[in-house]
């Protein structure tokens, strides 16, 4: 990297240069033998490669040893064994595996390394299982919270996203099994996803929803990517060119293997053109109607040697594993539950705290835990996946292990959640508290020391396939917390969900408050631990908290929810499990009229309160930051200060950095996260802090230039435990870079 001259600003007209950079991939080292057994290939051969054998699996070459690619459905957990044809479980005794805190809980731990080692549990349990590629991470844009899979996807932030991205998908492949990036792109809503087409400006697109994908493909050399379900500028994923080829493999260099969603693909002709190479799970488009477009001419032969080159090369980097060797060992073992605990220990957010936590167990002699989710196990639940977890510690139980039979706890459900038959019967989870059980609870409340709330959604409430209508506490809990507060003063409310939910009411009777994700296998210990002090509450908001739905920016603009009054047919991966055709005619738009303005960028911009700000957490311990200094480095900027932990409790911090550009010729956020640092500090200790904010990462996407581009001149930057906390500030210039 070159740094230019310095030059003389005209008019105050900013000074842009083009920024690319190439990244190594391992793919390519296999191209001489590629060719030689694709010429030895038959035509039939080559098409039976491109569509579904099985359920989670392709075809792929017996007769010269290539093996089939078997898929694990994920993202935080590989899937139980399926029969070959079906949605029915195989019912098989050695197909477990563990249940890792979902994608919203490992964004809140703000952890590169954590996001590593996660991916290599994965990695490592998909090779136990006899699996190529797992498909995950699932890396969509949190644009809306009520989104059915926020808890799969990792932030609002492309930022955060994308190095978490790079951390998973580096530590998966590490163990030898391919990544499958998903949902390539814009599949920022559940509701109509299987034909809603998205319409968005092309610099917000690249800046927000891309920028995780292009990260991972290029940071972290991402072997697989999934197309989604959804229409982008008029075209569905499956055959958008424009995505699949001209910004995946041309812009990005992508050389590996793009498959469909479940049923995701539409045609022939557009979609082997435009760049897929497997449609699943069956062969409708890629069976006998693309041999035949190959025999009339519509397909070139040279098209689907390249289909099949890109599948080969990630053949040849996965080794498969032998059939017989495949569930033969037990999976959930110690260590990747040790990844999970660590994970779960760093995503508990700590949102209020007036001096009722942690827990003292020589004063607190009876505690009254309330409600169903200190007991519901949540690795199963809703549309999709889930995982046959070997074990789920809940939180009841976490907290009876971590106290001991000194503590008396009294657990009443206090109210009934939202189960699969609510959800069958199309019933809202929005209901009035049960009278009977909201008794049980008072009176258990009256006696108790201390009352923890257990609060929030479960797996039935967020699900695949559907949006939340509401972010309302289910279940009457707002009615519920109201009258155990009457009832006791010491009210504790942790709130179980993978998203955000109106916290108005327990904010605001609760001396405490947690967010507690969906948080895997080992997630009820974590949670006592924080509970009763043995670790303090690191973790941190990877989204905005709304005040009320009505103030998110899709909703404000009223351009979601979408009204539909023809969609008989429901969602169309519930469709295909369900054997109904899942062809969409529909026309619907989704416009992103907000364009870059996501979560908190919206929020600042329109200094709209919200109820808890974008990287928000709190912890038993306190920090100061201090001596900050910004000098220019090889890739950016370096950005250095102090952070000291002035209580007497080891503790750890998210520093989070970010930037504003005050002086932009063009539109810009007020701020944007472009550099953070997990770090830990014992008590009293002072440490110093780098963080490298990269020119990569400073750049804007120029419309006209199609292309990444850097803008000279004054930047100012923040750093702070919060993105609504930034004590510290300080000015800097940006050059122009020849990369």
């Amino acid at each position: 990297m070159k740094t230019l001259k310095n030059i003389i600003l005209l008019s105050f007209l900013p000074v842009m240069t083009t920024v690319a950079q190439t990244y190594p991939t391992i793919l390519m080292q296999y191209e001489e033998e590629i060719e030689n057994i694709i010429k030895g290939m038959t035509l039939e051969e080559k098409v039976d490669m491109l569509h579904g054998k099985n359920m989670f699996s392709s075809q792929g070459i017996p007769r010269l040893g290539i093996a089939d690619v078997e898929y694990a459905d994920g993202p935080f957990g590989i899937r139980e064994e399926m029969e070959p044809h079906s949605w029915n479980s195989a019912h098989l005794t050695t197909d477990s595996a563990t249940f890792f805190p979902t994608g919203s809980a490992l964004a809140a731990t703000w952890s590169t390394k954590w996001a590593r080692e996660y991916g290599k549990g994965m990695g490592r349990e998909a090779r136990l299982r006899g699996k190529d590629m797992v498909l995950g991470p699932a890396i969509n844009i949190q644009r809306i919270p009520t989104g059915g899979r926020t808890y799969e996807y990792l932030s609002e932030d492309p930022l955060l996203s994308g190095a978490l991205a790079v951390a998973y998908t580096k530590g998966m492949q590490e163990e030898g099994v391919a990544v499958c990036l998903k949902h390539f792109a814009l599949n920022n809503q559940e509701d109509y996803r299987g034909f809603v087409d998205v319409r968005i400006g092309d610099r917000a697109m690249h800046e927000i929803y891309l920028r995780p994908f292009e990260m991972a493909v290029k940071e972290a050399d991402a072997w697989g990517v999934m197309a989604a379900y959804n229409k982008v500028k008029g075209r569905w994923c499956s055959e958008n060119a424009l995505l699949l080829d001209t910004i995946l493999r041309r812009q990005w260099g992508f050389p590996g293997m793009v498959i469909s969603d479940w049923g995701g693909v539409h045609s022939t002709i557009d979609a082997v053109n435009a760049g897929m190479n497997v449609e699943m799970p069956g062969s409708r488009f890629f069976g006998k109607p693309l041999l035949d477009s190959v025999m009339v001419g519509k397909v070139s032969t040279e098209v689907i040697d390249q289909r099949v080159r890109e599948i080969l090369r990630v053949r040849m980097a996965v080794k498969p594993v032998a059939k017989e060797e495949a569930n033969k060992h037990p999976v959930g073992n110690p260590e990747e539950m040790n990844t999970a605990l660590e994970v779960a220990r760093r995503a508990i957010v700590l949102l209020k705290n007036e001096d009722i936590l942690p827990i003292d167990n020589k004063r607190v002699k009876n505690i009254a835990v309330i409600g169903e989710n200190a007991v519901t196990k949540m690795a199963l639940g809703g549309v999709g996946a889930g995982v046959k977890t070997r074990c789920e510690i809940t939180p009841l139980e976490g907290l009876r292990e971590a106290l001991g039979p000194g503590v008396k706890i009294t657990y009443v459900p206090g109210y009934k959640s939202f189960g699969r038959e609510d959800r069958n019967q199309k019933k809202s989870p929005i209901q009035k508290a049960d009278p009977k059980l909201m008794a049980q609870a008072v009176k258990a409340a009256k006696k108790a020391d201390v009352v923890l709330f257990f609060a929030g959604d479960n797996r039935e409430v967020e699900t695949e396939g559907s949006d939340r209508k509401s972010i309302t506490l289910p279940s009457g809990q707002d009615e519920l917390a109201r009258a155990l507060v009457k009832a006791n003063k010491k009210l504790v409310t942790i709130i179980t969900s993978g998203g955000p939910v109106d916290v108005t009411t327990v904010k605001e009777v609760s001396g405490a408050l947690l967010e507690a994700w969906f948080n895997g296998s080992m997630g009820g210990q974590a949670l006592a631990e924080v509970l009763t002090g043995k670790i303090s509450p690191s973790g941190k908001l990877p989204m905005s908290w709304p005040c009320k739905l009505e103030d998110v920016p899709a909703y404000a603009l009223g351009v979601f929810p979408q009204e539909v009054t023809n969609d008989t047919q429901g969602d169309i991966f519930v469709g295909l499990v369900n054997n109904r055709d899942n062809r969409r005619n529909q026309r619907l738009v989704a416009n992103y009229a907000e364009e870059d303005l996501v979560g908190y960028r919206w929020y600042d911009c329109k200094s709209k309160e919200v109820a808890y700000p974008f990287g928000f957490g709190l912890s038993y311990a306190q920090f100061i930051y201090s001596d900050m200094e910004v000098k220019p480095a090889v890739e950016g900027l370096e950005v250095a200060f102090t952070i000291t932990n002035t209580s007497n409790r080891d503790a750890e911090e998210v520093a989070q950095v970010y930037v504003s550009r005050p002086l932009s010729g063009i539109q810009r956020p007020v701020k944007e996260l472009k550099g953070f640092h997990r770090v830990a500090l014992k008590a009293g200790e002072r440490k110093k802090v780098s963080v490298t904010l990269r020119y990569a990462d400073l750049c804007h996407w120029d419309e006209e230039a199609q292309a990444w581009m850097l803008e000279q001149g004054k930047v100012v930057v923040q750093a702070g435990g919060s993105s609504d906390k930034l004590p510290l500030k300080a000015e800097a210039e940006v050059m122009a870079t020849n990369r």
